[in-house]
């Protein structure tokens, strides 16, 4: 899965889309290294206006909410799990940061009806990416039976794309209005695909990854009207491993200055994918 994901554009580049561009200056939010998923704060989003032949860069609340939430205390419950107070049972909460491709139209989970279907044919947005973080499990040798641990080591990595500043995820979203306050805020997942020969090896526990799209898929899932098959074949786009690129950062990056940068682990085998 996606939950952690940076967008630092610097003032002196610009979002580009086709012929459409943006200067980013006058946007001051777009100078972080790493989004916390979990933190379900504000990233930035380029959402197509009105008629569709044009885009605004916003923030939205990573974190998709269904509309029938009634307040933030709904919400908090919704995303973290709650204890029900009349059986003690403890109710697992959702977690909306990502959207699977497969689960737009339909779940299997939910009885065959999907939150994310309106959405996903009528408010269809892109993620801006410099970078996202994933983590590889290894189950190393027990050193004294020589059999594999039963506990992985996990292992962080930073993928970005080799000749690509910034690029962009799929993403849907959803306005939700808290009834007691009134506060509204647009809401937003990334969709994510079976994971690509690379990601395969780097997020070797769920096998997922973004579905990252290209300048044409991109004006195409953010722009055209098209159908549920099609919005379906575009969110599981698997984006080419050999344009990717994947290196090993310190455990502790999401306290560090410079989450992206390199580390190297002695122990840790080396990727099959030759990147």
């Amino acid at each position: 899965m996606c939950y952690y994901n940076g967008q630092k554009v610097s003032r002196a580049e610009y979002i580009q889309l086709l012929q459409l561009e943006k200067a980013v200056a006058k946007y001051d939010f777009l100078n972080k290294d790493i989004h916390d998923g979990f933190a379900y704060g504000p990233i930035a989003v380029l959402k197509p206006n009105e008629a569709k032949d044009n885009f605004d860069i916003v923030q939205m609340e990573w974190g998709f909410l269904p509309k029938y939430l009634k307040d933030r205390e709904a919400v908090e419950k919704f995303r973290r799990g709650y204890k029900n107070e009349k059986t003690g049972k403890w109710i697992t909460g959702y977690t909306t940061l990502n959207a699977k491709a497969e689960n737009l139209f339909e779940n299997e989970e939910r009885n065959g009806v999907s939150m994310y279907a309106e959405a996903a044919k009528e408010r269809r947005c892109l993620v801006l990416s410099t970078g996202f973080f994933e983590w590889r499990h290894i189950f190393p040798a027990n050193k004294r039976t020589g059999l594999p641990v039963k506990t992985a080591v996990k292992y962080p990595y930073y993928i970005s794309l080799k000749d690509e500043e910034y690029f962009f995820f799929a993403g849907i979203y959803q306005e939700w209005t808290d009834k007691t306050t009134g506060e509204t805020v647009e809401t937003v997942a990334v969709t994510t695909a079976p994971a690509n020969e690379l990601m395969t090896q780097v997020h070797n526990s769920k096998m997922r990854m973004p579905t990252i799209l290209n300048p044409d898929l991109a004006w195409e899932w953010m722009m055209e009207d098209l159908t549920e098959d099609r919005i379906t074949e575009i969110a599981k786009t698997q984006y080419q491993s050999d344009k990717m690129q994947a290196c090993t950062i310190t455990k502790d990056f999401k306290e560090s200055l410079s989450p992206a940068e390199p580390f190297e682990y002695e122990d840790l085998p080396a990727l099959e994918f030759n990147i």
